[in-house]
């Protein structure tokens, strides 16, 4: 399912959701300018690669140089190809306009990241022997969807299903829509564990961060710039401060 829009209303300009696509697609570009050995040696010192912080002995075996926390937030900016990038990005610019009108762009900005931050903490909780660099943006923009869910449920997302060469479109209610995919990224992550095959997608970070997302959500949202919300409990909390 491939969303195409959503029906709430937006207020303000997102600065942040533009400066953080611009962040991405400036990374990806430079990026992609690189030799492929040199490319690969960037995501491997940019990305997490959470063995290299499990096992720091193997790590310095390994050659990895102390980096700090860098990685940590530079992760979310890297990606393996056009495609990664694009679809990360289009799935921000749906649902994340919304968000960084709760919150402004600076609360937007730091939510953004503490999503990513927890995305990352529940991947390498399941893979902490894994040597293969953890990028995308993904386990942040599921943090976005998670406050998203949360915010307005009753949304509706234009949703694109391709059925076999047919193209079917439909509207979603966000509830839904966000439900199927948060439980399809469960289910892919269970399998992925128990057959012992990763394919090459963070499963986990997606669900670590859009849970992220539904729990940070109401503590850095602005009551005063709910608008469109519809969750029951947001409306009355805004009602309280006027």
């Amino acid at each position: 399912m491939i969303p195409l829009r959503d029906d709430i209303p937006r207020v303000h300009f997102p600065v942040a959701v533009v400066v953080v696509i611009a962040a991405n697609l400036g990374a990806h570009l430079l990026l992609s300018a690189q030799p492929p050995q040199l490319q690969e040696a960037l995501y491997r010192l940019l990305g997490v690669v959470p063995a290299r912080y499990a096992f720091p002995d193997w790590a310095s075996l390994a050659g990895y140089p102390a980096m700090g926390a860098l990685p940590f937030f530079s992760y979310m900016f890297l990606h393996s190809g056009w495609w990664h990038l694009l679809m990360n990005m289009w799935m921000l610019w749906i649902f994340a306009d919304n968000i960084e009108d709760v919150m402004g762009p600076l609360r937007f900005a730091a939510f953004y990241l503490l999503c990513g931050l927890a995305a990352l903490a529940l991947h390498m909780a399941f893979n902490l022997a894994e040597s293969a660099p953890v990028i995308g943006a993904s386990g942040a923009v599921a943090g976005v969807m998670g406050g998203y869910v949360m915010l307005y449920p009753r949304g509706k997302v234009v949703t694109f299903i391709p059925i076999i060469i047919i193209p079917y479109i439909v509207d979603l209610p966000a509830w839904l829509f966000l439900g199927l995919w948060f439980l399809s990224q469960v289910l892919s992550g269970l399998f992925a564990h128990l057959g012992q095959q990763a394919g090459g997608i963070a499963w986990w970070a997606h669900v670590g961060g859009f849970l992220a997302g539904m729990l940070l959500v109401r503590l850095f949202m602005r009551p005063e710039r709910c608008y469109y919300c519809q969750y029951k409990g947001l409306r009355q909390s805004f009602r309280r401060s006027e």
